[in-house]
């Protein structure tokens, strides 16, 4: 166990000195690259600025929103009105999205379970 131990402390050295000695290069190079999305100046209140645009920009939206979500639902009932005259391919496209509804709940619940198949933890 000691020599495991030993092992991985020397592989995270080898990452700290990999990373002290690469990281500052990357971070300009990346800065460099996204510029144009840099806010000058780069203070904390801009940075506090941004973040209640983004939130309230967000807020503005949900009006666009809920309008697109009534759309589709009023498409869904339409489509539901009129299922004598529903292809095969729009019945195969609706079972798959029901089947990755159904695979994305239980990965979800895999993972609140503490990512355990039999159930919870006690």
């Amino acid at each position: 166990m000691a020599s495991k131990l030993h092992q991985l402390q020397a592989k995270a050295c080898q990452a700290t000195q990999f990373v002290s000695k690469h990281g500052t290069a990357y971070y300009k190079q990346l800065l460099e690259q996204n510029k144009q999305y840099v806010k000058e100046p780069a203070t904390v209140e801009t940075c506090n600025e941004l973040a209640k645009q983004l939130f309230y920009t967000r807020l503005a939206s949900i009006p666009g929103r809920t309008e697109s979500f009534w759309k589709e639902l009023d498409y869904v009932k339409n489509m539901w009105k009129h299922r004598q005259e529903l292809k095969v391919e729009d019945a195969g496209i609706a079972a798959l999205f029901g089947l990755e509804c159904f695979a994305w709940f239980c990965a979800g619940e895999i993972v609140g379970r503490g990512f355990t198949f039999t159930g919870y933890y006690p």
